[in-house]
């Protein structure tokens, strides 16, 4: 029943979804169960494999393993306050880096935690790197064992375990010789990392650290020069370009997306890497499979996985969740595509190129976060509803699910509570392409 406590399953209590699934896989379990206070014991018998039809309310049973870590960069610090409390939940657990693709800096990782991931194989994880500098990452951590925790890093690359590293490059303090000897030590100790993105430090209005800020375009321009110098050397050394800098490293920077080839099959696409790239390919219909989005940032803490673990986004035409979506829009009103101000730099070019004359970007200015902040993924309800009022009636206003979470924007309003009604797509060129019915 909705509300059973499970205390046990076959004598074992689980701590996570991952030990849960372990444990009902065979064909009889006993289970205990706790229904408002009343201990029953249960047994099951089904087929091995066959799904035991519980739905669990979390990823992790027992508690999420917090970060200890007190970065000037993160992003948590620079929320807005009275948003609902778990977005400031602060995680360091490898469990959702392999559920949900979160970053984790091992600063909390232990010898049982590497034994359980080498044992279960529980790849792929991200590991946040930031500099291999040990006094530049202590510093930039504000945790001691900042310094050393990468040696996590060397035993799970040394395991077999396929890891994605990431760099978040803040100016001024780990980019320059810093950055450049990161990709060094990276080349020399660490180049069986699946690959390393190298992304933008992102600043809300209520940063409090006087040392972040944006790039300037000389500073964004360097970043992408030193990455692509060591692309080619990673390329002649391994066989692939295992780093590449952000999609808004290149728009700060004034500079051409690479070649989609250049990204593979595009592994760090929810990184930000690749994306336009693959948008283009996705909208001129170039590919006929887009990539799509997962449930990214702030994703994990209102959802349990889905099967297969990695969570799909869940906001489509009803999730439950109050989503409004206009299901029979006229076809041939005009269309307003809602974006940030990252990708409407993207999409403007594409629409360029199409025959349509009555399809036009309206870019959603991020003032609920401010700074530099104009991802699609971070446009929240008050903002939408502030330029949708000036908007006429009528129109057709397509909206991108990246930015909901089981229906509801980052600031807990629902589509519902905008002034126009809007169609709800799938975050990728293919679905946007459809909706526009270009041929």
């Amino acid at each position: 029943m909705v509300g059973d406590e499970l205390v046990s399953i076959e004598g074992e209590q689980p701590r996570d979804i991952l030990e849960y699934r372990t444990l009902v896989d065979a064909d009889d379990i006993a289970f205990v169960i706790d229904r408002n206070g009343l201990t029953l014991d249960v047994d099951v018998a089904k087929d091995p494999s066959e799904p035991l039809g519980i739905e669990v309310h979390s990823a992790l049973f027992d508690e999420v393993r917090t970060c200890d870590n007190h970065c000037e960069f993160c992003f948590i610090y620079q929320l807005p306050p009275n948003l609902r409390k778990s977005l400031y939940l602060k995680d360091d657990d490898y469990r959702l880096s392999f559920l949900y693709g979160n970053y984790t800096t091992l600063t909390r990782f232990t010898e049982a935690d590497l034994e359980r991931v080498i044992t279960e194989r529980l790849s792929p994880l991200n590991v946040s790197i930031h500099a291999t500098d040990p006094a530049v990452r202590e510093e930039m951590l504000r945790n001691r064992r900042g310094a050393s925790s990468l040696r996590w890093l060397s035993a799970l690359l040394d395991a077999g375990i396929e890891v994605h590293g990431q760099v978040v490059v803040c100016p001024g303090v780990n980019d320059g010789d810093i950055l450049d000897q990161t990709l060094a030590d990276i080349a020399d100790k660490y180049r069986d990392l699946a690959t390393v993105s190298v992304v933008p430090l992102g600043v809300s209005k209520y940063s409090t650290e006087e040392r972040m800020r944006g790039h300037t375009l000389e500073e964004a321009q360097v970043v992408v020069d030193v990455v692509e110098r060591w692309q080619n050397v990673f390329l002649e050394t391994l066989g692939k370009r295992l780093v590449h800098a952000s999609d808004e490293y290149y728009l700060n920077a004034q500079r051409p997306f690479p070649d989609r080839e250049n990204y593979g099959d595009i592994p760090m696409y929810e990184d930000g890497i690749g994306m336009a790239r693959s948008f283009e390919a996705e909208f001129t219909g170039q590919v006929d499979t887009g990539v799509g989005t997962e449930a990214g940032f702030f994703a994990w803490v209102d959802a349990a996985p889905a099967e297969g673990y990695r969570a799909p986004r869940t906001c489509g035409t009803d999730d439950g969740a109050g989503a409004s979506v206009m299901l029979t829009p006229r076809r041939s009103a005009p269309v307003g595509i809602l974006t940030g101000s990252l990708g409407a730099q993207v999409i403007e070019p594409l629409l360029a190129t199409q025959e349509r004359t009555d399809v036009r970007v309206i870019t959603v200015d991020n003032e609920f976060f401010g700074g530099n902040v104009g991802v699609a993924g971070l446009m929240v309800g008050a903002d939408l509803q502030r330029v949708l009022a000036n908007e006429p009636e009528g129109h057709r206003y397509l909206l991108p699910d990246v930015c909901l979470n089981r229906g509801v924007f980052l600031d807990g309003l629902s589509p519902d509570d905008l002034p126009r009604p809007v169609e709800i797509i799938e975050t990728d060129g293919i679905a946007l392409r459809n909706a526009l019915e270009i041929s």
